[in-house]
C-alpha cells in the first residue's frame, strides 16, 4: 500500500507539475537583471525625484492576487466565470442525467459564445447576452452535449456523441489511469521482475488512436512506464516494450503486453536536465552572456482592459485561455492611421488541432499518434510561466479557470502572458547612396507584442506566439522544445547495429533511441477584412515566356488571380516550383487606385505527411493532408479533428467537411493553416531539446493605402534609459 500511495504521488505531481529550464545556464533570478530602480539616464523617468511616479506598469499592477471568486463578465466573449462554474455545476447536479448516478463526469464546461453577428454589432456599455454554458459531458457511458442557460437555469441536451469517438480526457482519467495497473498483480510482479522498485515507478497515459473494431466500444487508453530512480528525466529510462490496455472507465486492465525483456533500462547518468544538479557540478554551468532585460522606464503601451480586451498601438483584440484550444483571440481590429477607423481583420484565431505521429510500426509503439488538443486537452497542459524566463519584466499574466470533472473551478496561475518584444529588429529603413549626393539615413525600430503561452503535454513543450506588429502583420509562431519521447535499445553505440537495420529513429545515449516524428500544428483562422464577406484568391506565379524579337529577355514571371469559387479550389497543397499567394480579400471594399483590401497567408513550416491517406493514423489526422483549407463559417465547425477526437475513426474532421464543396466566394469564410515539422531526433536533443521554431504570417496585402508606419519617429537616445547593475551604480 505505501507503494501505491507514493507512486500515486509521483503521477499526479509528474503529469500536472512538470517543468522545465534552459541547460546548463540558469534561470534568470529578478537580483541578476537591472531594474528601473537602478537607471542612470538624463531621462526624467530614471532620476531619483521619478522613479516611483511612473504610471504602474501591466506587469506591475497583474501581481496583485486576482479576485476570481467575485469576477463577473464584462464583455460577450469573456470566459465563463468561478460564480459561473459554480452555477452550472449546482443547476446540473439536479437534473436527471446526473442526480440519479454518480457515474458522471464533465469532460468540458465553457462559454457557448453568442452568434457571431451580434457580437459584432455588441459595443461597450451595452447589456451582455444570455451567458450559456456549452457542456460535454458522460454519465453512465453515454456522452452528452448539453446547454445551460445560466439566466434561466434551463437545460438543453443537444445530442449525444457521433457514432464514433470520445471526449477530450479529464485530469482525473489521465491520473487515475497512472494508478489503476498497480491493482493488477502481474503488471506488479512484470515491473519488480523487470528489476525497477514500485516507489520508483512513473507511468503516462498513452492515447491509443483507433486502429478497428476491437477498440471500439468502451474507452480505452495505455499505459506505459519508466524508472525515475536517480533522474528527474524519467523519460530517457523507459521499461521498453511494457503496455497495459486499461478501460478508462472501469480501470480493468485489459491486456499486459511485455515484449522487451532483453531491452536493458538506460543508465539515469547525464539526464537530469534541472539547474539545481547543474550547480552541483560548477564545471558544467556555462555562463556564456551577461544578464540582458528589456526596460520601459514609461512603463508597457499596452494596456488590459476589463482583464480580457488588449489595446497596444494601433491594435486591439480579445483575449481569453480556453480548455483545448490554449489560447482564443478575437476580434482583432487595426487602426487605420490615416482615417482613425479601427478596422476588422480577424474574427477569431486559436490552435485547433495537433497531430503528433510516431514513425515507429513496432507494438509498443505503432498506437503512438497523439491529438494534444483533442485527446488531453492543450490549454488543460499548459503550465504556469515562468517570469523572467519565459516572459521578460514587464509581461502581464492572465489566469485561465477551468472546471475539473466533477465541475468544481479551478485555476490555472499564469498560463498566458502579454509583453512587448524588441530584439534589434527594423521596421523600414532607407541609406541613400552616396552617388546621389543626398545624405538620408532613415530607420526605424520594430517593437512587437506578443501573447505567449507553454503547453507541457507530458515530455514535449510547445510554446506558442501570437505576435502583433504595427505594420498591421500577425505572426503565429510556434517552439518545440521539452523532452524526446524515446525507445530502449540494446545497442550502446552504431557500431553494434548490423548493416541496414532499422532503428526508427537515432541513436542519442547508450540504450536510448530518439524515434522519428512528426508534429503538426492547425490553426483556424477566422478572416473578417473589413467584413465577414471575404474571398480566397489564389495568386499563381507563373513563367511567362517572351514571343521572338518581343525582348532581349526570353522569360519574365507573371501573377496569375484566380478567385476560388468552392471548398475544393481553396484545397492548398504547397509546391515549391508551382508558387503562389494566397490572399483573403473583401471584394467589396478597395484601395483608392481600385485594389481590393486583403491579407495573404504567408506560409512557412511547411512539412507535410508522408503517411498513406488510409492509413488509420492518417484518416483521423486528414486535415493535414493540405496545408491550406477554406471552409464557409460554421460555428459547428471549429476542432479540424472534430468534436470528439478520441478513438474516433476520422469520419468528422475538417477534410470531411470541405468535400462538401461549399460555396465561398464573397461569403463568412475560415482559412485554416497547418505547420509542420519533420523531427528526425540528434544528440543535440538530448537530455532535453533546444527549441526549434516556425511560424507563418497573416500579412496585409493593399490593406492599407500606403506604408502604414512611415509617420512613427526614429529612437533618439534621450528617450532610453541607461542602467547598470546596482552594485556599480
Amino acid at each position: 500500500m505505501e507503494s501505491k500511495s507514493f507512486f500515486s504521488f509521483i503521477a499526479i505531481a509528474f503529469l500536472l507539475l512538470i517543468t522545465w529550464t534552459h541547460l546548463p545556464h540558469a534561470p534568470s533570478p529578478e537580483a541578476d537583471i537591472p531594474t528601473l530602480l537602478d537607471c542612470a539616464s538624463n531621462s526624467p523617468w530614471c532620476t531619483s525625484k521619478n522613479r516611483f511616479q511612473s504610471k504602474p506598469s501591466a506587469s506591475t499592477s497583474n501581481r496583485r492576487r486576482r479576485r476570481h471568486e467575485s469576477a463577473v463578465p464584462r464583455h460577450p466573449l469573456d470566459p465563463l466565470t468561478v460564480q459561473e462554474f459554480n452555477k452550472v455545476r449546482s443547476i446540473l447536479s439536479s437534473h436527471a442525467l446526473f442526480k440519479s448516478t454518480s457515474s458522471y463526469a464533465l469532460h468540458s464546461v465553457d462559454l457557448e459564445e453568442p452568434d457571431k453577428e451580434f457580437v459584432r454589432k455588441w459595443e461597450k456599455g451595452q447589456p451582455l447576452f444570455p451567458r450559456i454554458a456549452s457542456v460535454v459531458a458522460r454519465a453512465n457511458g453515454v456522452t452528452h452535449v448539453l446547454t445551460v442557460n445560466l439566466e434561466t437555469n434551463e437545460v438543453n441536451v443537444q445530442n449525444t456523441a457521433p457514432p464514433t469517438g470520445y471526449p477530450t480526457m479529464t485530469i482525473e482519467d489521465m491520473t487515475s489511469s497512472t494508478w489503476a495497473p498497480l491493482s493488477d498483480p502481474k503488471f506488479n510482479r512484470t515491473i519488480i521482475e523487470r528489476g525497477v522498485n514500485l516507489d520508483d515507478l512513473a507511468c503516462l497515459p498513452i492515447s491509443l488512436g483507433w486502429f478497428g473494431k476491437k477498440e471500439e466500444n468502451r474507452r480505452l487508453i495505455k499505459v506505459q512506464c519508466y524508472s525515475m530512480k536517480d533522474t528527474a528525466n524519467f523519460y530517457m529510462r523507459p521499461i521498453e516494450g511494457l503496455t497495459v490496455l486499461l478501460d478508462m472507465d472501469t480501470k480493468e486492465v485489459v491486456e499486459i503486453s511485455d515484449t522487451g525483456r532483453s531491452i536493458p533500462i538506460p543508465k539515469a547518468a547525464n539526464t537530469d536536465y534541472r539547474f539545481s544538479e547543474q550547480k552541483l557540478q560548477q564545471e558544467a554551468v556555462l555562463n556564456l552572456i551577461n544578464p540582458i532585460s528589456i526596460e520601459q522606464p514609461k512603463g508597457p503601451s499596452f494596456v488590459i482592459e476589463d482583464e480580457h480586451l488588449v489595446k497596444w498601438a494601433n491594435w486591439e483584440f480579445h483575449l481569453k485561455p480556453d480548455p483545448r484550444a490554449g489560447v482564443v483571440i478575437s476580434q482583432a481590429k487595426v487602426r487605420d492611421l490615416d482615417s482613425g477607423v479601427m478596422r476588422d481583420v480577424m474574427y477569431k484565431g486559436f490552435t485547433s488541432e495537433l497531430f503528433v505521429p510516431y514513425m515507429d510500426p513496432t507494438d509498443a509503439w505503432y498506437f503512438k499518434t497523439y491529438m494534444d488538443a483533442g485527446e488531453y486537452g492543450f490549454g488543460l497542459q499548459a503550465m504556469p510561466l515562468d517570469p523572467l524566463n519565459d516572459c521578460p519584466r514587464n509581461a502581464y499574466y492572465m489566469d485561465g479557470v477551468f472546471a475539473a470533472g466533477d465541475g468544481v473551478p479551478y485555476v490555472r496561475s499564469n498560463m498566458v502572458c502579454v509583453f512587448e518584444r524588441y530584439a534589434g529588429d527594423i521596421g523600414w529603413r532607407h541609406a541613400e547612396s552616396p552617388i546621389t549626393g543626398m545624405e538620408i539615413k532613415e530607420v526605424r525600430p520594430k517593437v512587437t507584442l506578443v501573447v505567449r503561452m507553454a503547453a507541457s503535454v507530458a515530455n514535449y513543450d510547445y510554446i506558442v506566439d501570437w505576435e502583433f506588429q504595427t505594420d498591421g502583420l500577425i505572426r503565429v509562431k510556434v517552439g518545440l522544445s521539452g523532452i524526446l519521447m524515446v525507445k530502449g535499445s540494446e545497442y550502446e553505440n552504431m557500431d553494434q547495429v548490423e548493416g541496414q537495420e532499422n532503428l526508427y529513429g537515432t541513436l542519442l545515449s547508450e540504450n536510448v533511441i530518439g524515434v522519428i516524428h512528426d508534429h503538426y500544428i492547425t490553426f483556424y483562422l477566422d478572416m473578417d477584412i473589413d467584413g465577414s464577406d471575404n474571398s480566397f484568391v489564389k495568386v499563381n506565379l507563373k513563367r511567362q515566356d517572351t514571343s521572338a524579337g518581343e525582348s532581349p529577355r526570353k522569360s519574365y514571371m507573371k501573377a496569375v488571380r484566380n478567385v476560388a469559387k468552392t471548398e475544393k479550389d481553396a484545397q492548398i497543397q504547397l509546391k515549391l516550383y508551382d508558387p503562389s499567394e494566397f490572399h483573403v480579400i473583401n471584394p467589396t471594399k478597395k484601395t483608392r487606385v481600385g485594389n481590393p483590401v486583403g491579407y495573404k497567408v504567408v506560409p512557412a513550416g511547411t512539412a507535410a505527411s508522408l503517411l498513406d491517406h488510409d492509413d488509420p493514423p492518417q484518416r483521423r489526422g486528414a486535415f493535414t493532408n493540405n496545408q491550406i483549407w477554406v471552409t464557409p463559417y460554421n460555428r459547428s465547425e471549429q476542432w479540424a479533428g472534430g468534436l470528439f477526437v478520441y478513438q474516433s475513426h476520422g469520419d468528422d474532421t475538417l477534410a470531411v467537411w470541405s468535400e462538401r464543396d461549399r460555396p465561398i466566394e464573397n461569403k463568412d469564410i475560415v482559412v485554416w493553416y497547418t505547420l509542420g515539422f519533420h523531427h528526425v531526433p540528434c544528440q543535440e536533443d538530448f537530455p532535453i531539446m533546444p527549441t526549434v521554431s516556425s511560424s507563418f504570417d497573416l500579412k496585409p496585402v493593399n490593406f492599407f493605402e500606403s506604408n502604414p508606419i512611415l509617420r512613427i519617429p526614429p529612437n533618439v537616445e534621450k528617450d532610453l534609459p541607461v542602467c547598470r547593475p546596482a552594485a556599480s551604480a
